[in-house]
Order: structure tokens, then sequence, then C-alpha cells
């Protein structure tokens, strides 16, 4: 699910239109891209944020949305204007595309974010592999949003990048670590390990578990840590999870992953009746057949398109922003695996590293959620066996695990790398 070149060249596109119809109305607007589009951490359906900057004394959402429905960008019943929003924002989606699109007005915060998310992104260079797989994990299962109880991608990138911090193996951050193994313990610690009554996660000054009594006492407002306390690294005294009132469901589901993991890494995993039906990743994610065609069309438009020219490129600032963080990985893409083929790639060599093993992930799964009796928070389980494949077991490993009908895809062509059967 990681992004296509074709991808990109298409939300350029309704970048741009919209942008010619802010232009038109303000020459003196400054257009900016923020959220998942601007650092590349972007699935297929999510949708596109942008920023004006200008001299308003309020935000000119009704002038705005006039001009969109004028120029008939937006879909004729698509334009929705939420103006006693905490931020007050335009929502659209594309007529074109179907892309849906967020329009706010002199709102700083997201700007910076994306830039500070974009320097965690060269700092480890695994972080862009995790989140995409996570978001998508979350997707599916309707908890990728604030408002549908689950939680914002700004939430989940700042408890990944906490998870690398304090991880307690050193090598787990180098860029060749095992990825499956990595995501399995992203499962077991938010899963089953961290203590959410008593603990809060702080980024800055190198990250830490903090006791929320010691949050609080910074907070604004009088507002007290909520479940999914999570430290704001850019605003002090605000808490990311604050509306995360379904923190507990997204936990649950992050224990049943884990579970899943766990058994398809173990030896026993050799004698599952469908081990050869499904890859270790498919058997909790899924893609629709709704994506993979919604993909394959934007490849037959825009495949043609995706060198865009350079002024519009620059301006953007999308792919120079893009590719440090994807490292050698996005010097050949056509030849390297992408996001999810290197991790499906990584919990395949995990199974096979296992059935050697004295000690799997297994052994973990009779424990407990942790009480409120607890310290703050407990490390996840170190497991004793080696992480990385050796190159050996690498090429011995097909392009592509096969998929539910037994007939494998080849991976360079279509990204389904993350499909599996309906059943999660």
């Amino acid at each position: 699910m990681s992004p296509r070149p074709e991808e990109a060249a298409m939300r350029r596109e309704v970048v741009k239109r919209i942008e010619t119809v802010i232009k038109d109305l303000w020459p003196t607007a400054d257009v900016q891209i923020f959220g998942s589009f601007s650092t590349g951490l972007y699935l297929p359906t999510s949708d596109i944020d942008l920023v004006v900057f200008g001299k308003w004394e309020r935000p000119p959402l009704q002038l705005l949305e006039q001009a969109l429905r004028k120029h008939n960008v937006a879909e004729p019943y698509s334009i929705k204007v939420l103006d006693k929003a905490t931020v007050p924002i335009i929502k659209l989606t594309d007529q074109e595309t179907e892309v849906k699109v967020d329009i706010s007005f002199n709102v700083e915060t997201g700007v910076k974010a994306a830039r500070f998310i974009k320097e965690y992104m060269k700092k480890y260079s695994l972080l862009p592999y995790l989140i995409l797989v996570l978001k998508q994990f979350l997707l599916q299962r309707d908890l990728n949003e604030v408002f549908t109880g689950g939680i914002s991608s700004y939430s989940l990138i700042l408890m990944a990048i906490s998870f690398l911090q304090l991880h307690p193996r050193i090598d787990a951050r180098r860029a060749d670590e095992n990825l499956g193994m990595l995501l399995i313990e992203f499962f077991e610690l938010y899963g089953r390990n961290f203590n959410y009554l008593k603990t809060g996660i702080r980024i800055k000054n190198g990250g830490a578990y903090i006791a929320k009594e010691e949050i609080m006492k910074v907070m604004t407002n009088g507002y007290r840590p909520s479940m999914l306390c999570i430290e704001d690294p850019l605003l002090p005294g605000n808490d990311v999870g604050r509306s995360s009132y379904g923190a507990m469901q997204v936990k649950q589901v992050f224990d049943y992953a884990y579970i899943v993991l766990s058994h398809a890494v173990s030896p026993l995993a050799r004698s599952y009746p469908n081990r050869d039906s499904e890859s270790t990743l498919g058997r909790i994610i899924k893609v629709t057949q709704e994506v993979i065609d919604y993909r394959a069309w934007i490849k037959k438009k825009w495949g043609s398109k995706v060198n865009l020219s350079p002024e519009l490129d620059n301006r953007l600032k999308i792919r120079d922003q893009v590719a440090p963080c994807n490292g050698e990985q996005q010097q050949n893409r056509d030849s390297e695996p992408s996001y999810n083929q290197r991790l499906a790639l990584s919990l395949a060599s995990t199974q096979q590293l296992s059935s050697g093993s004295s000690a799997s992930s297994v052994s973990s799964l009779s424990g407990s959620d942790i009480d409120s009796d607890t310290p703050p928070c407990t490390a996840p389980n170190v497991y004793q066996f080696s992480l990385q494949a050796p190159t050996q077991l690498m090429a011995s490993l097909p392009p592509a695990l096969p998929m539910p009908s037994g007939k494998p895809q080849s991976a360079p062509t279509r990204t389904l790398i993350m499909a599996a059967s309906n059943q999660v």
C-alpha cells in the first residue's frame, strides 16, 4: 500500500486545481500541504490536507466554498463548511479523482507537525514501513479517525516514534532490522504491556514514559490526561490523545494482532492447514477489491504523468521531502521491495527463524494485560532468537507470498503483498 508515483501525480493535480481557485480569489495567498501527503505516509484512500495563509480577520470559509462550487472542483454535495469546529475547515471531495480534501486557514500547527515527522523519518528509516502497515491495519477496522472511536494518524506516528526511541534493543533502530519482528513487538507493547492508566508518552529529549501526574502539572485549562496520553512535542501542555475516547478499542485490536502474528511465526504454524494459502501479514490485513480497482484506474490514467514540471515539484516540495526518509529503497522503485513487501518478507523470515528457536514469541502469550497496580510501563519482551534472516534465507524467499486463491502475484506489478482473505 505504499504510495506510487502516479498516485502522487494525481494528488498534485488535485492540489493544483484547488490552488488555482484560491489564487483567483486571493493572489497573494500561500497554499501549503501538510499531513500524510506532505510526509509521504498516505494510503490510497487518504485525504489531502491544505492550509491557506493570508490576511483575514476571520477565515473566509463561505467565500471559498462559493468559488469551489462555481468552478465545479468538488462533487456537488460533498462540500461542507465546518465553521463551528475547533479548527474551522472546508471538506470536499474532488470531482475527478474522488480524493477527499480538508482546507483550513492560517493554522501553522499542521505544517510544523509534518516537518517534525519528516525529521524523525530521516532519523528512523524504519518508521515509514511501520506507519503504513499500522495505518492500513486501523483503517480496515474503522479505528483510524478520532470521531469513529479510533486514534489520529499523528497519535499513531508519535506512538511509533516512542516505540523506536525506547526500544530495549539498540539494533532495533538499524535500517536492516527485521521489520516483521518490530511489528510484533509494537503490537505487544501497546496491546499488552503499556500501562494506559498511569503512563503518558513523551517524545522530546530522547523520549520517556512519564507518570500522568507529572504531565497533569503542565496541562492547560484544567485538562486531565486522557487514557491515551501523549505529550505534544510541539505544543507544551497539549495532550495529543485527548479526544481519543476509543483508545481501549485500539489497544484490544493491537493485542489481537500480537496473538495472531505470534502464532503465525511459531513452530506450530508449519502444521496450520492454511499456511500455504495466505501470507503471514495477510492474517491481520486485507486490501479490498475496490481499492485494488481504484489504484489500477489511477495507474492507467496518471501513469504517463508521473514526471511533472520542475516548477510544480519545487513549489509543492513533495518529492524532495519524502525522498530522504526512504533512503536507498527509493533509488529503484521497480526493483526494490516496497514498504509492505519488505515487511512481508521480514515476517516470513521471522517464521522460519522461530521454528529453530528455543524461545519463541508464543511463550509470552499467557501473560495478561497490566493492571493499575503495576509500574508505569513494562518494556516489550526481548526475543532470544536472531531477528535478521541470513542472506541465503532471504534469497530463497519468493518475490511475493501467495494470495487466497493460491495464485502468486508478482510484486513489482502491483503492491498486493498485504492482501489476504476477507476473514480478519
